[in-house]
């Protein structure tokens, strides 16, 4: 466990957690003072009497302080079966996020595959597929999430499809160039022992692909995560993380809104950790 702490990856990461923790409060004051100012120029009936003290009660803040965070974390986070609360609505997400990450690992290895196999495959449709990148997510959501409810498919399902919609094009990129890795003279070894493609493929590519493959699985995750919030906001959602932003946004509770927000980075953290973990346990001889 001592060893865990002392990981080299670990140590800057609370570095910068306590440098954010000490600017904030500074920062939360520095935004919130004209506001607060105003409030009691304007004789609005506050429980406080200097624009410092109002600066920290703030109803509507641009940033929330500590104890409004502290107490809004307490409020969505239980109870922990509450279709209300943080915990199950991130779970939903993170199932819609890891499901679309499963589609477009399929979808973008066959791509990557094509692409290395035929240069008139990479030429025909791989401007076709960065076009497909460019298309706001939140205009062709509510369209797929309409075309897809005609054949009975609902639910979470439509989320994740969106999902692995962002996140195929990174991991076809990485992938095709994983799998064209491998030098020159590896190449030509296979050939001399008489491989033939898939062999090639299987013994070679594929291997020399894995440490690009977890590169494109870390940005195609946060893709797939920003993918599935962004479709659960823009279309009709019962649960999950983008429900309670579009919720909590139109009511105007700002430090609620903070805290999902921040809930929905901490998901992001913790999933992107688990392809790192994942690659650990694949690729030993990266350690």
């Amino acid at each position: 466990m001592l060893a865990r702490l002392r990981s080299p990856n670990l140590v800057p990461m609370l570095v910068v957690a306590l440098v954010i923790a000490l600017l904030y409060y500074p920062l939360m004051l520095f935004a919130n003072l004209p506001v607060a100012q105003r409030a009691l120029d304007s004789g609005a009936a506050l429980e406080c009497d200097s624009a410092l003290e109002c600066a920290t009660q703030l109803r509507s803040p641009v940033l929330p302080s500590p104890q409004q965070l502290w107490k809004g974390f307490a409020n969505l986070l239980f109870p922990l079966n509450s279709p209300n609360a943080i915990p199950l609505n991130a779970a939903v997400t993170a199932l819609e996020t890891l499901v679309g990450l499963l589609l477009a690992t399929v979808v973008g290895f066959f791509f990557a595959i094509g692409i290395v196999a035929s240069r008139a495959f990479e030429r025909s449709l791989l401007p076709w597929i960065v076009a497909s990148q460019t298309v706001p997510i939140i205009a062709i959501a509510p369209m797929l999430v309409v075309l897809l409810g005609q054949y009975g498919v609902q639910g979470w399902i439509p989320k994740a499809i969106i999902a692995a919609y962002i996140a195929f094009f990174p991991i076809a990129i990485g992938v095709a160039k994983g799998l064209r890795s491998p030098d020159p003279l590896s190449l030509d070894l296979m050939k001399t022992y008489n491989a033939s493609s898939w062999q090639t493929y299987l013994k070679l590519r594929f291997p020399a692909s894995l440490p690009y493959l977890f590169t494109a699985f870390k940005v195609a995750m946060t893709a797939a995560l920003i993918g599935a919030i962004v479709a659960e906001i823009s279309t009709i959602s019962f649960q999950g993380i983008g429900k309670m932003l579009a919720e909590n946004s139109r009511a105007a509770d700002v430090v609620a809104t903070w805290v999902i927000m921040i809930a929905s980075a901490v998901l992001g953290i913790v999933l992107v950790a688990l392809v790192g973990w994942l690659e650990r346990v694949v690729t030993p001889w990266k350690r």
